[in-house]
């Protein structure tokens, strides 16, 4: 349970923040040519305590230090990756991967097929407690022919399966026989991507420099550092101090970049929502699970994203809204202040003296949890308590240094992915999956969302993911609150950053393409 707790703390909460590096306070780059070789870019970002992408998701460094069979383009699309080619055996349920000869790992030593079969047996092993692990749950069978040559034969059809082929790849050689979940291997990993470990300096910097045999070609940069800036603010002033060249800030600090010519500023589209994550284990849900479409009905979307996004995002009412399967006529819970007190006085609540409902002497209050760093989490989570004290509802936002997963009643919660809709609904949604965090269990849910797996016809797939996204609406597992576009500020001479790439959760993807970029 401890490793497990480990792991979900990583997720859920700034799992996806990168640790990051010492930079020069005068942000000046020495012995470069055109192409930035030799440049230093640093890089501002949350603290990480292991780098494992076989347990955690969300790691950004991963990009720069793994590769997947299968990766991502501009668009979101799969492309080729450590595989070359791939075909698929609609007879047998099985897909084989033929691998680019030649690649070898940090430490010279050749990468091949067993590296990858030990990766998915490490990740669907339950000992290691992996929060992907249903992503792998249909593979029945891998089997490796030759150095070159893996296949995985599954037990029914996943039609992301090539999606989660994506996941970073561990090398056999060093941590066949190590633990998944402490092994020194995850604080100075070995991968085959574009840049490799230099340093780890705890609590303060990771230190990459580039691969110069990085089998896609060599990236320009030769220096990426990973700053360790734990409070949003901080970063936007680390930026002017020119002790940052890049980092996440938010709507309100991104303002204050916008007439400053040593910067560009990308405001960039994700799939990353915010809401409230009810705890279903937790005795105050167990019996008041039915107010919850009450405090749904009591939030103003609009207003968040207006008053905390400053207009760079949308409100949100599901998983799948910016998704080809999103069902934009399920119940949107618009705000509606009658409703939700209607529905809280029809569940036996009676209107106290102070303006807080009340039934049994018990108050209708609770407590939502928010990972301190996060200002825009802090400020949803401001507004939602004002919100809710408007309808009678005691809702107190609470920074923790640490979650108590187990006996919080609710938590501020992020999630969302750009690629296929099976991602971070499967695992987030499906009783007892590796991401479901607040014990949610619904058949309808779990019925359509296995469905939508099964089938590759695109009109039943439609028609599954419809039917997920009514049964969870009109039984809630979260309070949906609004999608969060990222600002991302830039020292001017970064060159190649894709700026039209739909992101994923905490802005993650920036660096897909990362060995392309130029200072």
């Amino acid at each position: 349970m401890k490793k497990k707790l480990l792991a979900m703390l990583l997720s859920a909460t700034l799992a996806c923040a990168l640790l990051a590096g010492c930079g020069k306070s005068d942000n000046t780059i020495a012995g470069t040519d055109s192409k930035g070789e030799g440049a230093t870019l640093i890089y501002g970002s949350n603290d990480y305590t292991r780098i494992n992408p076989a347990i955690d998701e969300h790691g950004e460094i991963n990009l720069l230090l793994f590769d997947g069979l299968v990766a991502h383009d501009a668009d979101n699309n799969l492309v080729p990756g450590l595989a070359k080619s791939w075909e698929f055996d609609d007879d047998t349920n099985t897909y084989t991967f033929h691998l680019n000869e030649g690649i070898t790992w940090h430490d010279g030593e050749p990468f091949t097929a067993e590296d990858v079969k030990f990766t998915i047996e490490a990740i669907m092993n339950p000992d290691n407690e992996s929060e992907i692990a249903s992503n792998y749950e249909d593979i029945e069978e891998i089997k490796v022919a030759d150095d070159t040559t893996v296949s995985f034969t599954l037990n029914d059809k996943n039609v992301a399966f090539l999606e989660y082929m994506t996941i970073g790849i561990l090398p056999k050689h060093l941590l066949d026989g190590e633990d998944m979940q402490t092994s020194d291997y995850f604080r100075f990993p070995i991968g085959t991507g574009p840049y490799m470990m230099k340093e780890w300096d705890e609590g303060q910097s990771i230190t990459l420099v580039k691969n110069p045999n990085y089998f896609k070609g060599e990236p320009n940069i030769a220096t990426i550092v990973f700053k360790i800036v734990e409070d949003d603010n901080a970063k936007a002033l680390q930026l002017k101090s020119g002790e940052l060249d890049l980092a996440k800030v938010t709507p309100k600090d991104a303002q204050n970049f916008k007439e400053d010519t040593n910067f560009n500023i990308y405001d960039m589209t994700t799939a990353d929502y915010r809401g409230i994550m009810y705890n279903f284990n937790n005795e105050f849900w167990k019996k008041n699970r039915d107010i919850i479409p009450a405090i749904n009905y009591a939030i103003d979307r609009q207003a968040m994203v207006d008053s905390v996004l400053l207009g760079e995002g949308v409100p949100a009412y599901g998983p799948l809204q910016r998704n080809k399967y999103n069902n934009d006529a399920v119940e949107k819970y618009d705000y509606n202040l009658e409703k939700s007190k209607e529905l809280i006085e029809a569940a036996g609540w009676t209107l106290g003296d102070d303006g807080i409902y009340e039934k049994d002497g018990e108050k209708l209050s609770f407590t939502i949890s928010i990972m301190e760093g996060d200002q825009v989490r802090a400020d949803l989570a401001a507004i939602a308590s004002q919100q809710l004290k408007a309808v009678g509802i005691d809702a107190k936002g609470q920074v923790q240094s640490e979650i108590d997963w187990e006996n919080q009643e609710a938590f501020l919660i992020g999630w969302g992915s750009p690629f296929d809709a099976d991602d971070h609904t499967y695992k987030v949604f499906g009783t007892d999956k590796g991401s479901n965090y607040n014990a949610y269990s619904n058949e309808e849910v779990d019925k359509y969302l296995t469905k939508a797996r099964q089938t590759e016809d695109e009109d039943e797939r439609m028609e599954a993911y419809a039917k997920f996204q009514v049964a969870l609406s009109q039984n809630p597992a979260y309070t949906f609150f609004c999608y969060v576009d990222v600002d991302y500020i830039a020292n001017k001479n970064i060159k190649g950053i894709s700026e039209n790439t739909i992101l994923g959760h905490h802005g993650v993807g920036i660096f897909y393409n990362v060995a392309e970029w130029e200072m």
